[in-house]
């Protein structure tokens, strides 16, 4: 992947979300109201001090998924080792829960944090997304959750992926879906 200016792939995307003419980041997401902006792993940190530095918090609120996943873990201890025995062949069920089944898992806990960011009229930021590899929580989960799809602010989220040909991939690992989103790079 191409080395870009950290600061020109942030103001690139905060002027998608600040124009007047939100509709070109859903005519461009098919439908979808987020933004990808896509980084090198390598240089995760360094994108995530830029968006400290340039987003001000009075419009943005920054959700570390790192920290959502350790606080989620921490809250449920007794409750996670329990299901981890119980789930063996389906982990990733206990961060998401199946569509329809209700208990707390870490998927709601984020889209709680992006409602309560939406509640202040701010755009919600998702950092360290590699936090949700194996989890079973795919970043298309959030973009196409319809509290998201429906919002009037999309959502950002810092996507640390490598270049393969015309092919994103996450932590140079898995194809990226680019379906629901706007690719910012």
């Amino acid at each position: 992947m191409a080395l870009n200016n950290p600061a020109d792939i942030i103001h690139k995307a905060k002027l998608l979300v600040e124009s007047d003419s939100r509709s070109e980041i859903r005519l461009n997401a098919n439908g979808g109201n987020s933004i990808l902006i896509v980084c090198d792993p390598m240089s995760e940190n360094e994108y995530i001090n830029k968006l400290v530095e340039l987003l001000p918090e009075e419009s943005y609120t920054i959700i570390d998924l790192n920290k959502c996943l350790i606080e989620f873990v921490k809250e449920h201890k007794s409750e996670l080792i329990e299901l981890f025995s119980l789930l063996q062949s389906s982990i990733h069920e206990i961060f998401k829960a199946p569509a329809g089944e209700e208990s707390k898992d870490l998927f709601k806990e984020i889209i709680t944090q992006i409602q309560a960011a939406f509640d202040k009229g701010k755009v919600p930021v998702l950092i360290n997304s590699g936090a949700l590899y194996g989890t079973g929580i795919d970043n298309i989960h959030i973009m196409e959750n319809e509290l998201v799809m429906k919002s009037a602010f999309p959502v950002l989220i810092l996507y640390p992926a490598t270049k393969e040909g015309d092919q994103l991939m996450f932590l140079g690992k898995r194809p990226a879906s680019k379906y629901r989103c706007m690719i910012v790079q």
